[in-house]
Parts: C-alpha cells; structure tokens; sequence
C-alpha cells in the first residue's frame, strides 16, 4: 500500500505505517525527534538507538519521546551493541539518522566524523543482514554529498560525489558504503536500501551550534547581535517536515516496489535555493527588536558558496513537491520558538505544525 498523491504532493499513509516496527537511529537528534513524533503519531511502533540527548535545550527531552517509544541509547560505532538491538527489534523499516552533523564540528574532530558517519552506516546495514525481518531501509545522508564545483547547475543524483570538509566527504562515502551492501548483500536478501540526500533544514526545537536559525534564536532573545559569517552563501533552505515527509514517501514507495530504491535529492526547486541574508530578513519579524551583524565572506573554515539540488527524480518517481515555500517555512519556525518561549507546550507546536503541514499536503 502507497500513500496517495494529490496534486504533486505525497500524503504519509497512516494505514501503512499503523503497527509496523520501525528502527530509527539517532532518534534523539533535532529531524530524529520530530520524526520519532511523526511516526507515532501515524501508529508505528518505534524503536530508538541514538546518543543520549546534548545538555542543554533538546527537543526529544521537551517530547517526553523516551515516554513513547523504546528508547535505546548507544553509539553506531558500537557494531555488536548495534546488531543485538536489531535482532532484538526485528524491524520491517530502518530509518537511518544518527550521524556528527555539523561541518564546523568535522574539522575539530575529522576522525570522529568519518568513524560515526562512515563506520556507523556500514555498521547499520550489517546489522540489517544478520535478520530476515527488515524489508526496507532508509539512510540519510545530506546534499553536501556532491563534489561542489561552485557552478549554477543544480546537482543530480548522477553527479560525482565529493566533499571540501570532513563532514561532507564522509556523507559521501556513506553514500558509497550504501550503494555497496546494496549491490552486494542486501538487494538480493530482498531488502530495498536507498538514501536520501537533503540539507539546511529548519524547524522548531533545532538548537544546534553553528546553524543559522538557532544562532539566531540564541542572539536575538539574550538581546545580542546575531553575527552571520556568509550571508550570500545560497542553499536548498526546506522545513524539516519536508526531508521527512520525503523519507516516509521513500520507504512507502520501495516497500511495495523494491527496484525504485537509490539515491534520492530532497528539497526546493533549484530556483527557490536561498541565501543565508534572505533567510534572515524573513525571520526578523517575528523578533522585531532583532539585530544582526553581517560578516566578511572567507573568515574561518571552507564552506561552499552555492548549492542547489535537482530534485525531479523524487517529483517524478515519488510524488513530491515541497508543501510550504520558503517565507512560510521561516515563519512557522520563528513562531514555533516564539511560542516556546511563551510557555506553549513543545509537542503541541510540533502536533499543530504536522497537522497543517498535513493540511496542506493534500
């Protein structure tokens, strides 16, 4: 069974979802603990693994998720920790999210991000063999995966991989790890692997260091300048309810048919990439006392300047389309922390924004 597609856009299937035992990995994370909520929400039956929450803010925490779940905590470089937790979930579908995902970070450890990234995939999906129950599996990576040539062509799932800073060569060599047990172990033990390549999410509950939106919220409530380090650097901006529509869609979409599964680019149209100084006017008037301080292009590590994906393989095969633009995205998440802060109750906000995301998807 699929979810239906209206208009373009591919509505998660509560009748699909309803009971199934799902294995998600790095559940605990920002998109791991709006997803966990998603999927119980639609009836699956979850099963965390994932580090224990960062101190300080944390949205799983907010969530209460470790209340409705099986909340597992381990590390993916730990193979046999990670092997008995799948023999003993016996998942259907393994939705894989645990990763070090900051670019920042990889330069102060690249041996750690290479470890967790590479070495927790290939860990991930050996696990996957040693059971017969698992039908589909879902690994995220990120649309830092391509070799960036700073051209204004957007990247297609056919591009050379690549990566300038720890962080996205070992994405890219996730994506390699994938394509390896797909083509070697597990397409022929039945098993449908593909990956999903999506970046610069935003949303409620993120707080992250180094990103855009949570620096922001960090600044602009402690009544400081928000110091913004690139603002003309362009990027596929998407709200995080879109990537994870698009892993749903997937796993929907190669249960019933296996051979759709591979690589997977989810996010805007390349037209709708953005850059960081637009993203930031459409969040100040939600803070309307905001202040930000514009730094000088190439102070500190590389980052590329321009990225833009193309996604018509997941509008065509997949059914999707992104569900809110850009200025709706920004808006919603600068009034999820609004509110926040307000004393509104976090699984409220995220239950209200899945419920018009959902609206609006149909």
């Amino acid at each position: 069974m699929t979810s239906a597609i209206a208009h373009g856009r591919a509505v998660p299937c509560g009748t699909f979802w309803a009971g199934k035992r799902v294995f998600v990995t790095g559940h605990t994370g920002f998109k791991g603990s709006w997803l966990a909520l998603w999927l119980t929400n639609l009836g699956a039956r979850v099963h965390g693994y994932a580090l224990a929450p960062e101190p300080g803010p944390s949205l799983f925490r907010e969530l209460t998720l470790d209340r409705e779940i099986d909340h597992g905590v381990a590390d993916v470089r730990d193979a046999e920790a990670l092997r008995r937790r799948v023999l003993e979930t016996r998942p259907e579908i393994v939705l894989h999210l645990a990763a070090q995902p900051l670019v920042r970070a990889s330069y102060r450890d690249p041996l750690g991000t290479f470890s967790t990234n590479i070495l927790g995939t290939a860990n991930l999906l050996d696990a996957v063999r040693a059971v017969d129950s698992v039908r589909v599996v879902v690994v995220v990576t990120t649309d830092k995966v391509y070799r960036n040539n700073e051209w204004v062509w957007p990247y297609r799932e056919t591009d050379t991989l690549g990566g300038h800073d720890p962080y996205s060569a070992s994405k890219a060599g996730s994506e390699i790890v994938v394509d390896c047990y797909r083509q070697s172990f597990l397409a022929a033990a039945g098993v449908a692997v593909s990956s999903a390549r999506a970046g610069n999410v935003i949303g409620g509950g993120d707080w992250s260091e180094d990103r855009l939106i949570p620096d922001a919220i960090r600044a602009w409530t402690s009544g400081q300048a928000l110091v913004v380090r690139n603002p003309d650097a362009t990027r596929p901006w998407q709200h995080v309810l879109d990537p994870l529509r698009g892993y749903l869609r997937i796993a929907e979409m190669t249960w019933a048919e296996p051979p759709l599964a591979g690589a997977f680019n989810l996010g805007p149209a390349s037209h709708e990439a953005a850059t960081v100084r637009q993203v930031v006017d459409l969040a100040k008037p939600v803070f309307p006392h905001a202040v930000t301080t514009w730094g000088a292009e190439g102070k500190g590590a590389h980052e590329a300047r321009w990225l833009a994906l193309d996604t018509a393989k997941a509008r065509q095969t997949l059914g999707l389309t992104p569900v809110w633009p850009l200025d709706d995205a920004v808006r919603r998440t600068m009034e999820w922390y609004r509110d926040r802060m307000n004393s509104r109750d976090a699984s409220d906000l995220c239950m209200a924004d899945i419920a018009a995301y959902t609206e609006a998807s149909r």
